[in-house]
């Protein structure tokens, strides 16, 4: 099986993020690339020892429904965490504001990525619809551990505001609020088999920049397409620094 980039990028992400000294740094798990070296290229994240318990995102059966995924039409009326367009050419920095959301953790192949993604960004919507809240923001998704054939992924739907008291909710669902703080907006528009090309450049730009960044990224997806191969597809990428 060929790795990933995406993985690559994370893994860099990573060890970018502990390449201080060694009197600063704090245990990695076990399945995290080890620091970087700042004269040779990051390790690549060796496959976790042992499989996720649970796989909440599979490709649904054959014959089987496919979950809603929210329309483009819905999505255009919806702002992003930050209101002006970016665009492919420029690094944005910008400050993410912090905003309420539901949220869905889950894991998932690299191979139906976004497929799973959508599926968990349509459970979050039918459960709004149940709950009878109104969402106020395009979906997102923050990458939260990687690994060779996997990743985890915490998958958010912005509303106006959590509901109290919180009502019983659906498996791994849960009420929290958007990573906020300093980020660099890159901006991706095309098929998202292509995604990769754009976070080597996300990599380049960390290098020559000698921009220390969390072990996690996040992605903003602007519209809905209906697989990965359509070429309107836009989604906005934010890297913190630490």
């Amino acid at each position: 099986m060929v790795r990933p980039r995406r993985l690559m990028i994370g893994a860099m992400l990573f060890a970018l993020a502990f390449a201080q000294p060694a009197a600063a740094q704090t245990a990695t798990p076990a399945d995290s690339a080890p620091p970087a070296s700042s004269t040779s290229p990051a390790p690549a994240t060796p496959p976790s020892s042992s499989p996720p318990a649970v796989i909440l995102q599979q490709a649904p059966a054959p014959g089987a429904p496919k979950p809603a995924a929210p329309s483009t039409s819905t999505l255009a009326s919806r702002p992003t965490l930050i209101p002006n367009s970016g665009d492919t050419s420029n690094v944005d920095e910008v400050v993410l504001p912090e905003k309420p959301v539901l949220i869905l953790s889950g894991t998932s192949v690299w191979d139906d990525g976004l497929k799973n993604l959508r599926a968990a960004f349509g459970t979050i919507e039918a459960e709004l619809v149940r709950l009878g809240i109104p969402p106020a923001g395009r979906p997102l998704a923050v990458f939260v551990q990687t690994t060779d054939d996997n990743f985890r992924f915490d998958a958010m739907v912005p509303v106006g505001a959590a509901p109290s008291p919180v009502p019983g909710l659906g498996p791994e669902m849960r009420f929290g609020v958007t990573p906020s703080g300093k980020a660099y907006r890159f901006v991706h528009k095309g098929p998202y088999d292509d995604i990769d090309t754009t976070y080597e450049t996300i990599t380049t730009y960390l290098d020559a920049k000698d921009i220390l960044a969390k072990d996690s990224f996040i992605e903003e997806y602007v519209n809905d397409v209906a697989d990965q191969t359509d070429p309107a597809l836009e989604i906005n990428i934010f890297v913190q620094p630490r």
